[in-house]
């Protein structure tokens, strides 16, 4: 995964920026000042609830929505002053695929380059490059109406890259999609970021979150309530334990008497011990079962994952309130 430093330490320049964005729509408050910074190269996801502000904050950063106070910039140009240079600099994959269905596969692309004004020369060219890079140079000459969903996803990332962008927003972009398609397409975002590209990402799948992202921030109620690493947020949620199993149910009781702060759970006997089962503690951990005179069947360490996470930041996991739309249009 790329980092967010050059080499010799210094930070890589921020390829996405805001200060204080806010966004209402009529009494609801979407965003209530958030500010980002995403440097060149990277993986940044935005995860919330459903209404939570994330697509609204795609629509605001790709300049299809205005924002009403704060300010950003996308590639080093202003989405308030400059919109026409940051729309030039980015491509945006929404929810759903935005494919012409009477149209092949090349030909969707095609009209892309047109949209683009590319040369017709270089259009033909970059279609036929992304066709072959995205596995889908056999069915060039099928219709869009033709292809499975993962298919769909796939020529509609595609489309996005016709004008080589340096920014990419994908707005959910697995949604729907089988675990098989769902992976080819984690593996597709990863060779764009391995190119230097700068990927958005918004998504309810926190396993996306946790495979792709450097980077992940939490979205709820309007404002940016987390930030950091997914191993970051990991470390916020209580929870962690070690759980130790038995066989004997002598050793089992003998156990329990020397962790008297241990859970149990008699039915199966084991018991859980609290920590984040650092070597330092296990080793104490074990010390204490040998003074006893024990030894557990097993022994696994449990650590809170993204899922706790979200959940412990997110409240209930809700947020309420009208939105215009889910979709992010091209």
């Amino acid at each position: 995964m790329p980092t967010s430093t050059r080499a010799g330490g210094r930070p890589a320049p921020a390829a996405v920026s805001a200060v204080g964005l806010r966004k209402s729509y009529g009494e609801k408050t979407v965003l209530d000042g958030i500010d980002l910074r995403i440097p060149a190269g990277s993986v940044f996801a935005l995860l919330g609830p459903n209404g939570a502000g994330k697509t609204t904050t795609v629509e605001i950063l790709s300049t299809l929505t205005a924002a009403d106070g704060g300010e950003a910039q996308v590639a080093g140009h202003s989405i308030t002053t400059a919109p026409a240079r940051v729309r030039s600099a980015i491509g945006v994959t929404g929810q759903f695929a935005a494919l012409d269905d009477l149209l092949t596969a090349e030909e969707n692309l095609l009209l892309m380059a047109d949209l683009l004004r590319l040369r017709k020369r270089d259009g033909r060219s970059r279609a036929a490059a992304l066709l072959k890079r995205f596995g889908m140079a056999d069915v060039a000459h099928k219709r869009a109406a033709t292809f499975s969903g993962g298919m769909r996803r796939r020529l509609d990332l595609a489309m996005t890259l016709v004008g080589d962008p340096e920014v990419i927003f994908l707005d959910e972009p697995t949604t729907g999609l089988d675990p098989r398609s769902r992976r080819t397409m984690w593996d597709m975002v990863r060779s764009l970021v391995a190119g230097g590209t700068t990927v958005f990402l918004t998504t309810q799948y926190l396993e996306e979150a946790d495979q792709l992202a450097d980077r992940i921030a939490v979205l709820d109620g309007g404002r940016i309530v987390a930030e950091g690493t997914a191993d970051d947020l990991k470390t916020r949620v209580p929870g962690g334990h070690v759980r130790l199993r038995f066989t004997d149910p002598d050793e089992y009781g003998r156990a329990a008497a020397a962790l008297p702060d241990a859970a149990r759970e008699d039915t199966d006997l084991v018991l859980r011990v609290a920590g984040d089962g650092d070597l330092d503690a296990l080793r104490a951990l074990l010390d204490r079962l040998g003074t006893a005179g024990v030894r557990a069947a097993d022994l696994s360490v449990h650590t809170p994952d993204l899922d706790d996470a979200f959940l412990a930041l997110t409240g209930d996991g809700t947020t309420t309130g009208p939105r215009p739309t889910e979709e992010t249009p091209r």
